[in-house]
């Protein structure tokens, strides 16, 4: 395995890491989870993500409980949840100092440990004066419930202006950004972030490096039974393969399989290896929902190693039409 640093902070990050979005609660019970972060963990996989609202915190439940089996120690763990979508009351959602507060809280009961390494704000709430999510952060991190906070699919413009709050008032600021970063979803990224890396140390964990299973080649004839765009909860994704912008994506993922095939490895392999060439990425947040799954990506950092300057010139030749996808702005 390979360790980058998040960011410019002192923290240590796998280079692929395991999430529990769409898997855990929806597909997996907490053997299945077992048998996924073990196989993770044993790979070298040190840094696990969740979220309050996966799977209504059955997510967080579920991983609480593999980490209590494992028995694993604590330190060697890079654990992580997001806060804004906690419940239907009227102070369940948002970044308000109460719900983050409480939100924290909640979240730490349900994984059973008494502090995360890193602690997202899943989106921006235009709602909450960003001076007011600041400084809950900050708190947050004073109580030593979270070491590191940060935001996830934030502009550039919203990221920086929290951070300069937070200097200006004496305040920890944000140190890392959770965004969609694939080969169909690429600007935030690799462009509107540019000027954070070095100006304030901007880590990123990205998500969605398969483009939700578009880049696996696995919807290339259609929608697979138990594929997560024939889960119910998940119809919101049919659209990005339905549409003529999708049927885009699936020619660039027909015309990228020989890439692949010369190489040796399989299409989710080369998505994944793709972007670990990319020096701003922290690390790539894997998912799977079968051991197997697991050990075929992780051998997505050899494959890394093969992509030359001229294996990356020819996929950039078969992406340089590629459609402009939107961000998935849901519960990611």
């Amino acid at each position: 395995m390979e360790y980058r640093f998040l960011g410019k902070s002192g923290l240590k990050v796998s280079a692929l890491s395991f999430g529990a979005w769409v898997t855990f609660g929806d597909q997996m019970n907490v053997d299945a989870a077992y048998a996924c972060m073990k196989e993770a963990y044993d790979a070298g996989c040190n840094f696990f993500d969740n979220a309050e609202v996966y799977a209504d915190g059955q997510a967080e439940t579920i991983m609480g409980e593999v980490l209590r089996k494992g028995g694993w120690t604590r330190s060697d763990l890079v654990l992580s949840t997001k806060i804004f979508w906690g419940g239907k009351g009227p102070n369940d959602r948002g970044l308000s100092r109460k719900h983050i507060l409480e939100g924290t809280d909640k979240a730490l009961g349900r994984l059973g440990v008494d502090y995360v390494d890193l602690l997202f704000c899943h989106r921006p709430d235009i709602h909450t004066p960003l001076e007011e999510t600041v400084r809950a952060m900050h708190h947050v991190v004073t109580q030593g419930k979270a070491l590191y906070w940060g935001t996830s699919e934030w502009s550039a413009a919203q990221i920086r202006q929290a951070y300069d709050i937070a200097r200006r008032e004496h305040l920890i600021p944000p140190s890392m950004e959770q965004p969609q970063y694939n080969m169909f979803v690429r600007d935030r990224v690799e462009k509107e972030y540019a000027a954070l890396y070095d100006e304030i140390g901007l880590g990123t964990t990205i998500w969605s490096p398969l483009a939700s299973g578009i880049l696996t080649g696995k919807y290339n004839d259609g929608i697979p039974e138990g594929s997560r765009m024939s889960l119910e909860n998940y119809q919101w994704l049919l659209p990005q393969l339905q549409s003529d912008e999708g049927r885009r994506k699936i020619e660039v993922v027909k015309a990228l399989a020989p890439v692949a095939a010369d190489l040796g490895c399989t299409m989710p392999q080369l998505a994944l290896a793709w972007c670990l060439t990319n020096d701003d990425v922290s690390t790539v947040i894997t998912g799977a929902s079968r051991p197997e799954q697991v050990t075929e990506n992780m051998k997505s950092l050899t494959i890394a190693e093969q992509l030359t300057p001229d294996v990356l010139e020819t996929i950039e030749g078969i992406l340089g039409n590629r459609p402009t996808a939107e961000q998935d702005w849901r519960q990611s």
